[in-house]
């Protein structure tokens, strides 16, 4: 087993930050191709952790930099010695769990693996059916679960027999396996966008499980032209309005095979957050409505199936669902996270006593960003209590006290406390480092650092340190908030064109974000500023604002934009003649928006996979603009009845098997502006999805014809690019 001491990683790490020293004077100029060259830059990031049932180790897969496949790793709970314990030979692991504080059993390809870390054995244990997934546990040790194209199967690792629990899986309509709605027609799983997929009762006996049934949504066709003759590619997809999936909650008795759904009220427009089972094998199942207005607690006691709700909330303003929930250790109470309050925060109810009111458990000046976990006395969960730019981990304990920071690193961190609660390991990264992962005791002190993760072309490269800004809103009270990349070594009296992009509500943060984040860096060393903007809809800021978003897509929120350019333009080393806006998804929205309500306000954008015909959004959209039926003014906001309005460059990205947003409508909306003689372009790519900012080759393509396309119409001589073009003056 290969093993990597406390002291070696010291030594490691010193010696990187000395030949990263001696380099930084000849650091080479940052490529297109570097940032997709395989192997990436950044490596490898390590799976979210498993801990052992003792406290004492913790697992997870990753690959040290330069390797490829996914190996399994161990570390113990100090940080101190991390080890590799799987066989170099096998397929990557996918799945990890511990059967008892010194076993693991691992998925690799079609196979369950057993690693004994006392005895220094990693020996194939048994074959699982194709395509296996989603593996857990049992109580007892003796049974592992997984789901195999959308059943549930267990498997005796005594016996080694495998047996399939369930016959609800039905395969997609498409052939063609991409894309967001390329999904079974039914099966045991999550939601299109979220959702629980099932969990061991404590005793073993049942399982509950979260079916979906897709069968009566509507068929939209996603045209295959890659395929030898073009094809259909029909997918399930509605749109606000229409049905959605149908999403129960079974309860499967293992030993008889038996099935009981839940009564769940119209599982065609309520989603199930998640189910829970307590100590005392009651189950909590949470609901919303895919609109948000309407949240549900109920608890089905063990051994039944009859729903009781414990409590409601309903709220006509809400949008979204940033909800979760679990039981208290004593087994009566619940904790969940609500918004009831203008933040979001943990809330206890006894289930016990109907007249019992929720009762807020943490700090209501800042919100609470995760599920609450439990482990030992103490509850763990995340919170932007530094700022809103940062995510750091709370522990509250149960019996009393005040919410306590534990992570210390600036930047955002995700927990996963030990069973004992005495230790966190937790997902760290920042402006200028990819998640990895970190241990620290509960208690506080210095965080250990388990993973190291990049290239070494990466850690001797200088990668830009973001600068975090506030200014007033022009049209009403607010404060507005932005993160900005600058270029090292700006030249007095020059003027620099300026980038906001990606933008997105939420951008605002002080985290790594993939390829965003390399593509961000490769601008800034051209030259360019970088800005981003927490516009309305973001977190951090109180329920008003983050709610004004309601029924207001690519509205207040452009003014939150044009605010921000004033601001930019206000700096001396700002060059007002050349700001560009792009963004992906939501973010392309409003670059296409920005350009049409507001000419002028940005010389170029790049708009990617943007929605612009609300009547095609999906049905998880209606928590943002309801339905034609209700609110059909909404959907009257159609881009096309802007197109008039174009007079910026501007530039469409979009993968043609993009479900989440179907490229139809751009397409309708290039033929409008064909009509009116406006001027744009188009980059396309047949086979990429609404993903294709990280899926292989498209990502590569497209953000070149995105960097190409502001170096054409922003670049200026001596600052971008060798020679400079003219821009038409703002209006």
């Amino acid at each position: 087993m290969k093993q990597i001491s406390f002291w070696q990683t010291c030594i490691i790490t010193i010696l990187l930050m000395a030949m990263t020293g001696s380099v930084k004077a000849q650091e080479s100029e940052l490529t297109l191709d570097d940032l997709f060259a395989t192997p990436k830059l950044t490596g490898t990031s390590p799976s979210s952790p498993s801990w052992a049932p003792d406290s004492k180790n913790l697992a997870f897969s990753w690959s040290e930099p330069g390797s490829s496949g996914r190996g399994l790793w161990v570390s113990t709970r100090d940080g101190k010695e991390v080890r590799l314990v799987s066989n170099i030979a096998s397929a990557s692991v996918r799945d990890i769990v511990w059967t008892d504080a010194n076993t693991i059993i691992s998925l690799r390809g079609n196979n369950l693996w057993e690693t004994s870390l006392s005895q220094e054995e990693d020996i194939q244990l048994t074959t699982v059916m194709s395509g296996a997934g989603n593996l857990s546990i049992s109580p007892s040790g003796n049974q592992a679960a997984y789901i195999s194209n959308g059943d549930l199967w267990i498997v005796d690792l005594l016996s080694k027999q495998n047996i399939q629990l369930t016959e609800i899986g039905m395969a997609s309509l498409s052939s063609l396996g991409k894309g967001r709605y390329s999904r079974p027609e039914r099966e045991i799983g999550p939601g299109i966008w979220s959702g629980p997929i099932y969990k061991w009762s404590p005793d073993g006996k049942t399982i509950a499980f979260h079916s979906v049934n897709r069968s009566e949504m509507r068929k939209v066709p996603f045209p295959d032209y890659l395929a030898d003759e073009t094809s259909p590619n029909e997918v399930r997809r509605s749109y606000p309005g229409d049905p959605n999936e149908i999403r129960r909650v079974g309860l499967i008795n293992i030993e008889s095979g038996n099935i009981i759904y839940l009564d769940l009220p119209a599982p065609y427009a309520n989603q199930v957050i998640d189910f829970n089972w307590s100590p005392n094998s009651d189950l909590l199942v949470d609901t919303a409505s895919d609109t948000a207005v309407e949240r549900k607690l109920f608890v089905v006691a063990s051994g039944e199936s009859q729903l009781r709700e414990i409590w409601r909330g309903v709220r006509e303003s809400r949008m979204y669902t940033s909800f979760g929930s679990t039981w208290h250790p004593d087994g009566k109470k619940v904790i969940f996270l609500s918004d009831m309050g203008d933040r979001y925060g943990l809330y206890t109810i006894d289930t016990s006593d109907p007249n019992h009111l929720p009762q807020l458990l943490t700090d209501p000046s800042y919100d609470v960003l995760s599920t609450p976990s439990i482990a030992g006395d103490a509850v763990f969960y995340s919170g932007n209590g530094v700022n809103p730019y940062e995510q750091h981990v709370y522990r509250l304990k149960i019996s009393n006290g005040d919410p306590e920071q534990v992570t210390r690193l600036s930047g955002r961190n995700v927990g996963y406390p030990s069973p004992d609660g005495r230790h966190l390991v937790f997902m760290h990264s920042n402006d200028t480092s990819p998640p990895e992962l970190y241990v620290v005791s509960s208690d506080g002190g210095n965080a250990a650092q388990i993973t190291h993760s990049p290239l070494p072309a990466f850690t001797e490269r200088t990668w830009a340190t973001a600068e975090y800004v506030s200014f007033p809103s022009l049209v009403d009270e607010y404060t507005l908030h932005a993160r900005i990349l600058k270029p090292t070594n700006m030249k007095p009296g020059t003027k620099y064109p300026v980038l906001f992009g990606p933008v997105y509500s939420n951008t605002a943060r002080n985290r790594w974000a993939g390829n965003y984040s390399l593509v961000q860096n490769l601008l800034v060393k051209k030259g360019y500023i970088i800005v981003q903007v927490d516009s309305r809809g973001s977190n951090g800021y109180g329920r008003a604002f983050r709610e004004e978003f309601l029924l207001g897509f690519a509205d207040q929120d452009i003014e939150d934009y044009a605010s921000a350019v004033t601001y930019m333009e206000s700096l001396d080393y700002v060059d007002p003649d050349r700001i560009g806006i792009w963004g992906s998804s939501y973010g392309g929205t409003l670059s296409v928006y920005s350009l049409l309500m507001k000419p002028g306000l940005f010389q170029v954008g790049v708009a990617a996979a943007a929605a612009v015909d609300p009547v095609f959004f999906g049905t998880d959209d209606v928590a943002i603009v309801r339905s034609p039926k209700t609110h059909p003014e909404v959907f009257e906001r159609k881009a096309l009845n802007y197109a008039a309005n174009l007079e910026d460059k501007l530039l469409f990205i979009h993968g043609m098997q993009d479900h989440v947003v179907p490229f139809k409508t751009t397409a309708v909306l290039a033929e409008e502006l064909i009509k009116l003689g406006k001027d744009f372009d188009f980059a396309f790519a047949p086979g990429a999805t609404h993903a294709w900012s990280r899926e292989r080759n498209y990502d590569r393509y497209l953000f070149g014809k995105l960097i190409e396309y502001f170096d054409r119409y922003l670049a200026v001589a001596g600052v971008v690019a060798p020679n400079s073009v003219k821009i038409k003056d703002k209006k």
